[in-house]
């Protein structure tokens, strides 16, 4: 019945924003700002006077933990959303989501996780993945993501490691004291 009419795009007709328009059509992976802006943001925009330690908004928020770090996670999942969009392989992006769970994980622990988040700097890791892969570095992001998750393998086995140690640990002492205080034959 009724068709919707468009209004013709008139060329002439001043940009609300050009710089945003000339960075959202420009196919240069340099003028997509958005992740270095975030990274920067969170992860390095303030610095300690007097010494070269950077810091930025990441562990500021990790004070508050669960909705500082939720924010802060939600912010460096655009970084991730760029990663996707310049097409980095499955591996890479799995590297990348590990980075900012692992963020996330560290700001969690109450008073220590601001102090962690400062030095991780998930969001500078993966944008310096991300520009690497869009530098056309492929194989040696692929390499280096090999290597961390064969890292993160070890990790995880040393964990498990220790983990059946102490319950072996505990076990024995448990079944020693249990031995001691029951009756002689009990056990």
């Amino acid at each position: 019945m009724f068709a919707a009419v468009m209004p013709e795009e008139d060329s002439h007709a001043p940009l609300l924003n050009p710089i945003a328009e000339k960075l959202a059509r420009s196919g240069d992976p340099a003028h997509h700002a958005t992740a270095k802006i975030l990274a920067r943001y969170l992860d390095e925009v303030l610095r300690i006077p007097g010494t070269n330690i950077r810091f930025g908004l990441d562990p500021v928020l990790a004070l508050f933990p669960g909705v500082g770090d939720l924010l802060v996670s939600g912010a460096g999942g655009v970084i991730l959303l760029e990663a996707l969009r310049s097409g980095v392989s499955f591996t890479v992006f799995l590297r990348m989501a590990a980075n900012m769970g692992l963020n996330f994980l560290l700001g969690l622990i109450p008073g220590a996780g601001a102090f962690f988040t400062a030095f991780y700097k998930s969001n500078s890791r993966n944008l310096a993945i991300l520009t690497t892969w869009q530098a056309g570095h492929h194989g040696q992001v692929q390499q280096s993501t090999l290597r961390f998750f064969l890292g993160l393998l070890m990790l995880l086995a040393m964990l498990v490691g220790f983990l059946f140690v102490i319950y072996l640990v505990y076990g024995l002492l448990f079944y020693a004291a249990v031995k001691a205080l029951l009756p002689a034959g009990w056990l």
